[in-house]
């Protein structure tokens, strides 16, 4: 099916934003697992995209995955170029990102398992888990693919599974701890969706393996609370950088969140520019 999208939305923008781990290249678009559900999607013309699925799958699954009811030119448009002229040139530079809702349960292990690791080992390890313990399944043209294994599977695997396979390193005890205390009940992702951010950010610290940064993530990405500000490398660098005085996200509410991901798509993309224009010379 075709859909017209008349706002923000760049899929390999997204696809390299740091929050989604499952977007594959494939034919000029991206095969994309979400739950039980794969999806062709690939850019046709401007603002108009095809989706091997149907209208009623769109309109169940992937219209809310894609966050598609939420104005994102309406969010940067909120951005004062006068006062914070670095967010405004960030927000121009990325639009098209979208904070898509994903699986609490996946985003919980796979920020774990991004704890000081690059995005292409993230998405080998993250596949690897669901090969190891996902479901196998078909999409509509044959092709196999793996859920993300949920907590009593994924509890299942063993140290050398996590070790060598998945390649987890010293997070395999996280992992394996976390899979364990959700199959028991003792840990229930669902107790999160009714507490503010700062309780379940409470919560989640409470997980072993879970810091400040991982949590933010988990609720970002995970539960779409557009206003949590995920502080790593990128943005303290950003931070120190362009804010010596403060980073002000009180002015910046209720979409901290989303502009965390135009700054940090933005600075490595600069940094990487640079990084370019360094080997030529």
């Amino acid at each position: 099916m075709i859909v017209q999208v008349r706002d923000d939305f760049d899929l390999g923008k997204i696809a390299e934003s740091g929050q989604c781990f499952r977007f594959k290249p494939h034919e000029g678009g991206f095969r994309i697992v979400h739950r039980e559900h794969r999806l062709f999607i690939r850019k046709e013309e401007e603002e108009r995209f095809y989706l091997d699925c149907t209208e009623e799958e769109y309109e169940k699954i992937w219209r809310s995955y894609f966050d598609l009811d939420t104005s994102y030119a309406g969010i940067r448009g909120k951005i004062d170029k006068a006062s914070d002229p670095y967010l405004a040139a960030a927000a121009e530079a990325e639009r098209g990102i979208r904070i898509l809702r994903q699986d609490p349960w996946e985003m919980v292990i796979t920020f774990i398992v991004s704890q000081n690791r690059n995005i292409p080992m993230i998405r080998r390890s993250v596949e690897a888990l669901c090969t190891c313990a996902g479901e196998l399944h078909e999409d509509r043209t044959g092709q196999p693919f793996w859920t993300f294994p949920g907590p009593e599977r994924l509890s299942r695997l063993d140290r050398e599974t996590l070790l060598g396979p998945c390649a987890l390193g010293y997070r395999w005890k996280y992992v394996q701890e976390v899979s364990r205390r959700a199959a028991s009940g003792s840990f229930m992702t669902e107790c999160l969706e009714k507490m503010s951010d700062s309780e379940a950010m409470e919560e989640l610290m409470a997980l072993p393996g879970v810091g400040p940064k991982v949590a933010s993530c988990i609720l970002l990405f995970g539960f779409h609370r557009l206003d949590v500000f995920p502080v790593d490398v990128w943005i303290r660098r950003v931070l120190d950088e362009e804010y010596p005085q403060g980073y002000d996200r009180g002015r910046h509410m209720p979409y901290n969140g989303v502009y965390q991901q135009y700054l940090f798509a933005y600075s490595r993309s600069r940094a990487e520019r640079k990084a370019g224009l360094a080997k030529e010379l």
